[in-house]
């Protein structure tokens, strides 16, 4: 039988009281934020109390909020975002004066979770307190599941997690430098990738692509847009 999300809600309120940071519905969705330190004991609760029996898991993600809320586009109302100048740089590597300066906590640990005894779903959030060398406990130990989710997020984002029986990369090669879902990851990356056929192996390069901003345009033959045509006014 499906719990109402408000009673749910009220129900780990109570009690995880002072384990919880916050906790909101939107969108017909319940998500929870926890501290680093009750992340591992909120978990464990939540699959197994009974009201909860949260026994599966299905996805944990990191998220970078580095210049969380910025853009390098401009939706102008015309149709189409438009690629304007960057009023900072990502990485730094064009001014170091100019770099993003974050603050706040900037890399989370996302895990969703659901229980088939009760055909409920939830979101659990919680933010990794050193900007610089992201870490949060491992929940492999209560959902076995964790461990590739996990394995990829510390891969993407350089997110480490404490007591995971096998951390190392599980999408890039084994030589790649850094984490390429950070923000501060040049979309270019740093390396060109190739096969040698003389070396008869895959060799590294200096990237070999030009940095830039790219700016969509769209070529019509038609007069649909224009004020002059009846009715586009």
């Amino acid at each position: 039988m499906s719990v109402n999300l408000d009673v749910l809600q009220a129900h780990l309120e109570s009690a995880l009281a002072g384990k919880i940071e916050s906790s909101v519905i939107a969108l017909g969705e319940l998500t929870v934020e926890v501290a680093s330190q009750n992340w591992l004991e909120v978990a464990a609760f939540l699959r197994d109390d009974s009201v909860t029996s949260f026994e599966q898991l299905i996805d944990v993600c990191g998220v970078d909020y580095l210049a969380y809320g910025e853009s390098e586009w401009d939706n102008s109302g015309s149709g189409f975002s438009r690629g304007v100048k960057r009023e900072f740089s990502f990485d730094g590597s064009d001014d170091p004066a100019e770099a993003v300066e974050f603050e706040g906590k900037r890399f989370a640990v996302v895990i969703h979770l659901l229980s088939i005894k009760h055909n409920h779903r939830i979101r659990i959030k919680s933010y990794c307190d050193d900007n610089e060398f992201p870490v949060m406990d491992s929940v492999e130990g209560i959902w076995n599941v964790a461990n590739w989710f996990e394995r990829e997020a510390f891969d993407l984002f350089g997110i480490m997690f404490n007591n995971h029986p096998d951390l190392r990369r599980i999408l890039t090669d084994y030589g790649f430098v850094g984490h390429p879902f950070r923000k501060d990851f040049p979309l270019i990356g740093h390396v060109d990738m190739r096969y040698d056929e003389e070396l008869k192996r895959v060799v590294y390069e200096p990237v070999s692509i030009e940095d830039r901003t790219l700016v969509p345009r769209v070529i019509r033959t038609d007069q649909r847009f224009s004020p002059a045509v009846e009715g586009n006014d």
